[in-house]
């Protein structure tokens, strides 16, 4: 089977990690081109990993290459839906990192573009291909853990940057994401019906007049019964901190390590233990598994293992957790539904 020739959008830390990815880690993948709004991105990426391929500065350049087989997305958020929308149009596949979209009509119009079209689009969920993750969302569907009752998910960031450039609600929209899907794959088959957020600017409480939000909890509850809570800070002095729980009626699950080895070193001060610093460190497997189940998707046909469905769910409740935050009360789901 031929290799599947892949063009990167956005040359910076993530589209890197992924470019790289692409070129030297998944046989079947061809880094064929890579296209920044700055040149200079781009090559240096492509210096750097020491592969030739083409360079444009315009994205439409890049989707109207006949040549190019399918399309990593990595630019800004705001972004992501026009790029999977364009995409779908060009006959090319797409993996677009999180988040797919950031309003529900947005949603509306990529399943209208994909609507009857065999054209795989996949957002970058990566907990779901964290082999724990993916071990414990299979004991659940299995009934092992009997009912889901208590869920907790949290994504703690170790350090704030540039938080002046941080867009409004990425809290929500942009990383507490990952933990609402979370929710989703680890209580398999029910669905939220109810979102209360609470969320504060206790990092930069300078910024929160500007509606800068830092730390965050979400409650959700799901039709099963279930109850879930969710929790996000933007600056967890100790390491990059990504861990989930499930209690169900006859077990528990923890997931998730930030320790960066085995060792634990004892002294007179007493123990210690070194931790993840690095998102890209402490998920490096997944990230790169998730690249390579795209590329099986477009080499066979298959829909990805992550759908637009699943893209919209999260999304959905990132959405009403921020009109929570807003209104200071819960949020039914079905009438954010409604519109």
């Amino acid at each position: 089977m031929s290799k599947i020739n892949i063009g990167l959008i956005g040359a910076g830390r993530m589209g890197s990690f992924h470019g790289e990815t692409i070129a030297h880690r998944i046989p079947e993948a061809n880094l064929y081109a890579v296209s920044d709004p700055f040149r200079e991105a781009a090559d240096s990426l492509l210096e750097k990993l020491n592969v030739e391929a083409k360079v444009y500065t315009d994205i439409d350049d890049l989707f109207q290459d006949p040549n190019v087989d399918a399309v990593v997305n990595v630019s800004p958020a705001r972004t992501h839906a026009s790029n999977i929308i364009k995409a779908i149009e060009n006959n090319k596949a797409i993996f677009c990192e999180k988040p797919m979209g950031v309003t529900l009509e947005e949603f509306e119009a990529i399943q209208k573009a994909a609507e009857g079209k065999n054209i795989p689009v996949q957002v970058g969920f990566n907990r779901r291909f964290e082999k724990g993750f993916k071990q414990a969302h299979q004991e659940i569907a299995a009934g092992h853990l009997g009912t889901p009752q208590l869920l907790r998910s949290n994504t703690r960031d170790p350090q704030l940057s540039n938080a002046e450039k941080i867009p409004e609600w990425t809290i929500f929209i942009e990383t507490l994401i990952h933990d609402f899907d979370a929710l989703m794959y680890l209580n398999p088959g029910a669905k939220p019906v109810e979102v209360y957020a609470k969320a504060d600017a206790l990092i930069r409480p300078d910024l929160k007049e500007k509606g800068f939000l830092d730390t965050a909890a979400v409650t959700v509850t799901f039709d099963n019964g279930c109850i879930a809570v969710v929790d996000a800070n933007f600056q967890a002095v100790y390491g990059y901190d990504v861990r989930a729980e499930v209690f169900g009626s006859e077990g528990m699950i923890t997931l998730g390590d930030l320790n960066a080895t085995s060792m634990k070193k004892y002294n007179q001060d007493g123990s210690n233990i070194q931790t993840v610093k690095y998102d890209q460190d402490l998920l490096f497997d997944a990230y790169v598994e998730e690249l390579r189940s795209f590329t099986r998707s477009v080499q066979t046909g298959h829909q990805p293992e992550v759908s637009i469905a699943d893209a919209k769910w999260a999304l959905t409740l990132a959405l009403a957790s921020v009109e929570s935050v807003k209104t200071g009360g819960p949020v039914k789901i079905e009438n954010l539904l409604k519109g």
